[in-house]
């Protein structure tokens, strides 16, 4: 397992990433606009007349609103030793350097934060948050906002080194914006568990599911442990298997760790049958019994399977899950049994032809399925050459010098009466020869 991204797909990410700019930014209004929260923070509140009232304390955004910008709801304001609130909308400027009120007359109130209301300042500067377009985990700075259509939004997040040494610096630097450090407040994904607010916190959803699996994974690698549990929640079980199978193990068996034993098992259930026995091999015997026995019946059983073999043979590194085809099956058949079993695609390098008793007679790859008229029978692809065979019991060695001998991508394991029990990718005997490297994928099909 590795959570290091290929390298076709990182170039591709620095193409989306430098392609980005700062959308916000980009508009006149908006650079105008811009307020450094950091900066904002202990500046004056003036009532309508120009007298000093308090200072700005934190601003509260709402985060249940939808909205790609959290609109400001309200500030919360230092009078004297008490935290009072202000309601947004009686604020007539909005200036980096001071709050004016419309107002002479005040009804300050005291701080009562309202379901899905954040404080920034308190909440979310110097908490970690995921830049999807950057499919990285990032810990803000500072934060930034703007009226927009009259309205204060939370538009930007710092994340530059020079932004925390301005909000660590004199005082009179902090409330100096750096527009072009800014990321698009669109893009980022927040975790509100750790805060205790009592609301959840805003997550970028579209942003999410377009990340790849070892994407999610680097970002769950790089997480604190509320944060990552948070991120799970965001995705569908089956993205969520997907990017569990990309970790790094270590990684992983601390992930399951920390998740309750329902969850850890739901999971373990939909990732494919050898890597869940990989994350479960480096538990301890009472965890991965428990683990096992919650999982559903028919995961349960093929990861136990797995489990009996040793780590480094065949039996270890196969996986299970297999298409398989009579002679007598049309190419269309093959086709349609493997598009609804496409959430298994990056384990499979083809199909096997099986006799009357299950014996294997052949493999075909889907390179020969692809070409291949979807009305002839299978058995017009049968013959040379041969299928690779091992035993479960093969080791290591013995698997890797078989596939160099015979030039083949991929080999199946097969039992006493060549029945297959399991396939092997050559992908997956490199990632065991070669570990801490990224996982190694060969093309599976012709695109």
């Amino acid at each position: 397992m590795a959570g290091s991204r290929p390298a076709a797909s990182v170039s591709a990410l620095r193409a989306r990433y430098e392609q980005r700019v700062e959308r916000l930014t980009a508009l006149r209004q908006v650079r105008t606009e811009l307020v450094s929260l950091a900066g904002l923070i202990g500046k004056p509140v003036l009532n309508q007349s120009g007298q000093q009232i308090g200072h700005v304390w934190d601003v509260v955004a709402r985060w249940d609103s939808n909205q790609p910008y959290p609109p400001a709801t309200g500030l919360i304001v230092r009078v004297g030793r008490r935290r009072a609130w202000l309601p947004i909308d009686a604020a007539e400027e909005f200036h980096r350097d001071r709050v004016r009120l419309r107002t002479a007359r005040l009804d300050l109130r005291d701080v009562a934060l309202r379901p899905g209301e954040v404080e920034l300042a308190r909440d979310v500067i110097d908490h970690q948050l995921v830049d999807t377009d950057g499919a990285r985990v990032i810990r803000a700075s500072d934060l930034y906002l703007a009226r927009v259509a009259g309205v204060v939004q939370l538009v930007g997040v710092d994340v530059g080194f020079n932004s925390l040494l301005r909000r660590l610096g004199p005082a009179r630097f902090r409330s100096r914006p750096t527009p072009d450090k800014v990321i698009d407040w669109a893009s980022i994904t927040s975790f509100g568990s750790q805060h205790g607010s009592g609301g959840t916190l805003r997550t970028s959803k579209h942003g999410l599911q377009r990340l790849r699996p070892g994407e999610l994974a680097d970002l769950l690698e790089d997480l604190g442990r509320t944060e990552r549990q948070d991120l799970l929640a965001q995705l569908t079980p089956e993205r969520a298997a997907d990017a569990l199978e990309e970790m790094q193990e270590e990684e992983l068996v601390q992930l399951l760790r920390e998740s309750g034993t329902a969850d850890a098992a739901a999971l373990l259930g939909r990732m494919e049958p050898d890597e869940a026995a990989d994350g479960l091999r480096d538990l301890e015997p009472g965890e991965q019994e428990k683990l096992l026995a919650a999982m559903p019946a028919e995961a349960r059983d093929r990861v136990a399977t797995l489990l009996g073999y040793g780590e480094r043979t065949a039996g270890g590194i196969m996986t299970t899950f297999l298409v398989t085809a009579t002679p007598a099956d049309t190419i269309a058949q093959v086709k349609d049994r493997l598009r609804a079993s496409k959430e298994h695609a990056a384990d499979l390098a083809g199909i096997l032809v099986l006799g009357d008793d299950g014996q294997l007679l052949d493999d075909v790859s889907m390179t020969e399925l692809f070409l291949a008229d979807p009305e002839t029978a299978v058995e017009g692809l049968i013959g040379p050459p041969w299928p690779v065979t091992v035993t479960p019991e093969a080791g290591l060695d013995e698997i890797a010098e078989r596939l160099v001998e015979t030039r083949h991508s991929w080999l199946v394991v097969v039992d006493e009466q060549e029945r297959p029990l399991g396939q092997i990718l050559a992908d997956d005997v490199l990632d065991m020869l070669v570990p801490g490297r990224p996982r190694f994928r060969f093309p599976r099909r012709l695109s």
